[in-house]
């Protein structure tokens, strides 16, 4: 039976070098990886929020007098992938890398103190250069012909598998002549994969699932570039940004040196100070360029005592809103920041301590979610095997 790989190069007519395949995470030097954009900067001076506090706010009582009643956040939400280095292709007297990758995002509920799964999503998805489209088709037609015929090979169907998509990345020099081609190719998957998240939440809203008594929390930010492709109307978060009405993202690892203090210099000794159980002022965020038209709430917190931790950030989350219409002029509600921040507080327990050094800053749910949608993937041997 033919392998991917070999179809492939029939199909777009290029020379498969059946180099060694390996996975990108199990290569990655060590490195701090942020959940946000690295770039932004952050003023405090500019208030998000009813309440202009001008230091950081105690939420010990409130989230001790909310622990026994029903939570307010009832749905979480995590995306990932597992990317692969699968061959090297050559087009045109040129090669190129060919990058595969498993996506997961899936939503866990719960119920009565219980976790359940609500929703999942597993794809398999290839990136080729867009050189390999040498008729000059139209790439969504051209791409989607050739996974109909990789779908139809018999060693996908014996395993029970199909690839949902096979995205092109760039490969000219104008832009950004700088990035590596496995990075672009990278980048085309996990922009995917953020589109698999965006038409997550779409579809828990269509189902009335959310509310301002039923938050999703997001496991990281929640700062969708613009995309180039994809679904219309998930491409910017100006048209997406009513389905986030009741969605926080939280993330647990952050560029502490994107904040600045109202004379504009580094304040990132501020969150390092912050007390346990309180949260900063939440700071007005926007990027036109990046993110478009919409802004953001953003305010840190932490819920670990910095005593049992080992780094200076170590229990300490970001926590991301996106304000809505009126929210723009008003700020939000200050009250409704003190009990999305209280619940947050009560969802750190019990820990995952042993299991994931990460420990101090995850919350339970979150875990649990994580776990869900990596028991889900395919080894990573069988997935090398299918090229």
């Amino acid at each position: 039976m033919p392998k991917i790989m070999e179809i492939i190069a029939k199909e777009t007519r290029g020379t498969s070098y059946n180099t060694y395949k390996y996975s990108f995470d199990s290569i990655g030097l060590p490195s701090i990886v942020y959940d946000d954009d690295s770039t932004k900067v952050m003023k405090w001076q500019d208030c998000a929020e009813t309440v202009e506090h001008t230091k950081s706010v105690d939420l010990k009582s409130l989230a001790d007098r909310i622990v026994m009643e029903p939570p307010l956040i009832n749905y979480f939400l995590d995306g990932s992938r597992h990317v692969f280095k699968v061959d090297d292709m050559a087009y045109n007297k040129q090669v190129f890398p060919v990058v595969a990758g498993q996506i997961g995002v899936g939503c866990c509920k719960r119920v009565d103190k219980k976790m359940y799964p609500e929703a999942y999503y597993r794809e398999l998805v290839l990136a080729l250069p867009d050189k390999s489209n040498a008729d000059g088709w139209n790439d969504v037609a051209y791409f989607a012909s050739t996974v109909k015929k990789l779908n139809a090979s018999e060693e996908l169907k014996k395993l029970n598998l199909n690839f949902s998509v096979i995205i092109p990345y760039a490969t000219s020099k104008v832009g950004a002549p700088e990035a590596k081609l496995e990075d672009r190719a990278i980048g085309v998957i996990q922009d995917y994969m953020i589109e698999s998240e965006k038409r997550m939440v779409a579809e828990l809203v269509k189902k009335k699932l959310l509310g301002q008594d039923s938050y999703l929390l997001k496991d990281g930010s929640l700062e969708y570039k613009v995309m180039k492709s994809g679904r219309e109307d998930l491409r910017t978060l100006q048209k997406i940004k009513h389905n986030y009405n009741w969605v926080i993202g939280v993330s647990k690892s952050f560029n502490p040196e994107s904040c600045l203090d109202h004379t504009g210099k580094p304040n990132s000794k501020y969150i390092t100070e912050l007390p346990v159980f309180h949260r900063t002022p939440v700071a007005r965020f926007e990027n036109r360029e990046f993110l478009g038209d919409v802004q953001f709430g953003v305010w840190y917190i932490r819920i670990r005592d910095k005593s049992r931790t080992q780094t200076p950030f170590d229990g300490v989350v970001k926590v991301e809103k996106i304000m809505m219409d009126e929210e723009l002029e008003k700020g939000i509600d200050s009250d409704v920041i003190d009990l999305i921040s209280a619940n947050i507080i009560n969802e750190r327990n019990p820990t995952c301590y042993g299991t994931d050094k990460r420990w101090a800053n995850h919350l339970y749910p979150v875990f649990l979610t994580e776990s869900f949608v990596k028991s889900k993937y395919i080894s990573a041997q069988l997935f090398l095997h299918l090229f």
